[in-house]
């Protein structure tokens, strides 16, 4: 599983669009412009498409297809390709809006969410329309041609009547302002929304006050929840010359330190790990790393890549991209004594805990580095299973190359980018494997992201 950070909160900016605009208007600038619009297809980046009567692309927050609204500019000018705006007036609502739950989502608020205006089928609706789209655009594939029944899968407990908002991210990155206090960042934007509660974050990072104090100095604050036990964490990153506070929480807490000269992780006091659970083992995640953020994601994306695989007795699979070994122990467990996992990660303490983690399995080995740098440096010439979840820039072309060539009877991706995704499939597409089924659930409910898990074979078995 990968090391890089998922978007947040507090961390808003879209990692497929541009730059985040100036803070000073430029010449041609059209911020500030409203134009009324009739609103088009959702778009993948949690907006919708609509055209100005001079036939200008707008990508609108805040609206819904089918809308009529008045859209204000957000971002762009007179010479560029498209224009960013948010809807500040509906003038024809769809049937899918609801009044937004939180108090600090809509225009220039906070930009954690993307569609807490929309009922939740709507929104899961929505991520579909944005996979078949990005699978027909980037992969030449309609949703039956990729073995997908259309459906994003809530997470169970998550399908709540509109109006009520699931609380499931167990890892909350609070921006803190000038003046100490901890809040969320506005859409492309690293001006701080100051806010009471965050109403996604799980009850144990609420529990935990962030809100509630003061952070002098800091620049930010991650809380993290584990769900697999009663661990807690904070991770403090000082601004420049920050002094560190003392943390008196409401909860008995570790504490860690982002460093200034390294941007390494340090542990200040308690443990530098959290406790996780899935597939009914218990995982070690360590200095803040990587762990998927609903505390239901990992077993059901463990259950939807054994149920795609089927590892068999004495099998042999690699694990790519593998974090702290979250899919290498579940093909461990199953492919036995016989078998053998190879699991590779950048992440040089995500490698010490998947070790750790792992240490029960004397056929399992972890190799620390790039996949498209240590994979060929291992000698395999071929594998039974294989399991990735890359980045959200997804593998590449290069490395799906080498995976075919590997003739693997099956491949595992897992994708929190649909974009990615498409273009990874397109590859394996040429390199001779096809898709056989693809699930797709929405873990990161009110907003745009969904991940998907992608079962491949060779071409030539489905013929």
């Amino acid at each position: 599983m990968h090391t890089e950070p998922q978007a947040s909160p507090a961390s808003s900016t879209s990692q497929d669009s541009p730059a985040s605009p100036a803070a000073q208007e430029s010449p041609g600038s059209l911020i500030g412009t409203e134009y009324e619009v009739e609103v088009g297809p959702v778009a993948h980046g949690g907006h919708c498409v609509a055209r100005t009567d001079e036939g200008r692309v707008l990508f609108v927050r805040h609206a819904l297809p089918g809308e009529r609204v008045l859209a204000r500019v957000t971002e762009g000018g007179e010479d560029s390709r498209y224009l960013r705006a948010d809807a500040v007036e509906i003038l024809d609502a769809a049937k899918d809006r609801v009044e937004a739950p939180c108090p600090y989502a809509g225009p220039g608020r906070c930009g954690g969410c993307d569609w807490q205006h929309a009922k939740p089928g709507a929104q899961r609706r929505f991520k579909g329309e944005v996979i078949a789209e990005q699978l027909r655009r980037l992969a030449g594939l309609t949703p039956e041609e990729a073995g997908w029944d259309g459906t994003v899968m809530p997470a169970p407990g998550d399908k709540l009547p509109a109006g009520e908002v699931p609380a499931w991210r167990s890892r909350v990155q609070y921006a803190v302002d000038e003046s100490g206090r901890a809040g969320l960042r506005k859409h492309r934007s690293h001006d701080v929304e100051p806010v009471d509660h965050c109403m996604i974050a799980t009850e144990g990072v609420s529990e935990l006050g962030i809100e509630r104090r003061e952070w002098p100095g800091m620049a930010t604050v991650e809380a993290i929840a584990a769900s697999g036990s009663g661990d807690r964490q904070v991770v403090l990153t000082p601004r420049p010359g920050g002094r560190l506070p003392l943390v008196e929480l409401d909860r008995p807490v570790s504490v860690l330190r982002v460093a200034e000269n390294d941007g390494g992780v340090h542990r200040v006091h308690g443990r530098d790990f959290v406790r996780e659970r899935a597939d009914g083992r218990t995982y070690r995640v360590g200095m803040g790393g990587f762990w998927q953020v609903h505390p239901q994601a990992p077993q059901l994306l463990v259950e939807a890549v054994m149920q795609g695989l089927l590892p068999r007795k004495g099998e042999t699979a690699l694990d790519l991209y593998c974090g702290v070994g979250l899919f290498a122990g579940a093909i461990a467990d199953r492919v036995g004594d016989n078998g053998a996992v190879l699991g590779i990660e950048s992440g040089r303490r995500a490698v010490e805990d998947a070790r750790h983690n792992l240490r029960e399995f004397p056929r399992v080995r972890i190799e620390q580095g790039k996949v498209d740098q240590i994979l060929p440096r291992t000698g395999i010439t071929e594998a039974d299973l294989i399991v990735l979840d890359p980045p959200r820039a997804g593998a590449g072309r290069r490395t799906v190359a080498h995976l075919a060539s590997l003739g693997a009877r099956r491949i595992a991706y897992v994708a929190c980018d649909p974009a990615a995704l498409a273009r990874d499939l397109a590859y394996f597409q040429e390199a001779g494997y096809r898709p056989r089924t693809l699930r797709a659930f929405d873990l990161f409910p009110m907003t745009h992201h969904v991940e998907c898990v992608a079962i491949l074979e060779p071409a030539e078995k489905g013929r």
